[in-house]
Formats: structure tokens, sequence, C-alpha cells
């Protein structure tokens, strides 16, 4: 609660050491290792959570934006960041499915931005995974995310950056040679 997560991983891994299917316990460490930027083991205690309680929207929310960050790791290999970036559109779109009616819209708004780094990284050239249409279709997807965050809360000048941004990633895309 007062934001040692280092703290609250040793307590909570001796929690789930009790009782292994305690959901909320387990959510909270999935949380901890989250916020202490341990993706990897975060993925694992969310997948542990998800099997146990597997409507939990903000579960999915949170395996996915550790999947984001891992996503961008440019010390892993290519096939790993596409594992990562997928699998953190996947479960946004679990998420959206589980609680269509997030009023916050942060899972539309994080799916955009996974679109759009997953768009980015198909339009690498000269890489084995570049694949233009699926890079295209993934700008496309995150404007349209993002686009609907913007039109429930027109003030968010944030998002309208990041539509931006994707527009213009979308237009670089679109300009290169078929």
């Amino acid at each position: 609660m007062d934001g040692d997560f280092k703290a609250a991983v040793a307590q909570l891994e001796k929690a789930c050491l009790i009782d292994s299917t305690n959901a909320n316990a387990l959510w909270m460490l999935g949380y901890s290792y989250y916020h202490s930027e341990n993706y990897k083991k975060s993925i694992a205690v969310y997948t542990k959570e998800i099997s146990i309680n597997p409507t939990d929207a903000t579960a999915y929310y949170y395996r996915a934006r550790d999947k984001s960050y891992l996503g961008r790791d440019n010390t892993l290999s290519a096939a790993d960041k596409e594992k990562y970036l997928l699998g953190a559109i996947y479960d946004l779109t679990k998420a959206i499915s589980i609680n269509p009616n997030d009023t916050q819209n942060k899972y539309f708004q994080t799916r955009g931005i996974a679109y759009r780094e997953y768009g980015v990284f198909k339009l690498q050239p000269n890489s084995h995974y570049y694949d233009r249409i699926r890079g295209v279709n993934s700008l496309k997807a995150s404007i349209s995310d993002l686009e609907k965050v913007l039109a429930e809360n027109p003030g968010r000048t944030d998002i309208s950056t990041l539509i931006d941004l994707s527009k213009q990633k979308l237009d670089e895309a679109l300009a290169q040679k078929k």
C-alpha cells in the first residue's frame, strides 16, 4: 500500500506458498512484480490468477502491460518480441470482451498503443518478420482504438498525440514502395 513493491513481493510470495489458489493474493503478487519491473514473473503469476479467475479483466490488462514492456526489450529475439506484442494485443482484446464498458478506456488506449508497437515491429525493413499488410493493418487498428478513447474523452490531448503518432507511422508505411 505504501509503494514498497519489493517488500510486498516478499510477503505475497510467502502468502501464495501457503495458499496457491488465493486469486486476490496472486493478483497482488502479479501487481507487485509488475511495479518491481519483473515482467516475466508478473506474467507467470497473472497467468495462474487468470486460470483461477478467468473473468478478471484487470489481470489480463496487467499481463498485457507486462508483455508490452517485454515486446519493446531490444535484448530479446525478434520471435520473442513478436510473441509478447501479439500476446499483449490478445490479452487486451480479452479484457475488452470481459469489460466492454471500461469507463476509463484504459483497455482501448493500451491496445491502441500495442497495435502501434506491433505495426512498427512488422514494418522493420530487412527483417525476417517484415509484413507490410500486417503492419499497416495494425496501425489502422491503433488509430481506431485511440479514436474511440478520444471520442469518449475529447479533452485528452495525450490521446490526440498518440493518434497523430500512429497516423504518422501509417503515412510512412503507405509511402513506402510496395
